[in-house]
């Protein structure tokens, strides 16, 4: 499977308890920090659940020269 770039973009203070932990599911625990994570269905129900605070992109391809 491919990878997924995931960051944190948005606070998660005043939301609810399933959506921290779920942050944290992704290894997300501070706000612009970013984790590449495989992209398997799971990660992608966590990233879908708490769409309105992070980002999810490809990961940046090495620059060839």
């Amino acid at each position: 499977m491919g990878k997924v770039t995931v960051k944190m973009i948005r606070s998660p203070i005043g939301r609810p308890q399933d959506q921290r932990q779920t942050l944290r599911g992704l290894g997300l625990r501070r706000m612009h920090q970013q984790r590449e994570l495989e992209d398997t269905p799971a990660v992608r129900g966590m990233i879908f659940k708490v769409r309105h605070l992070v980002s999810a992109e490809p990961p940046e391809a090495p620059e060839k020269d």
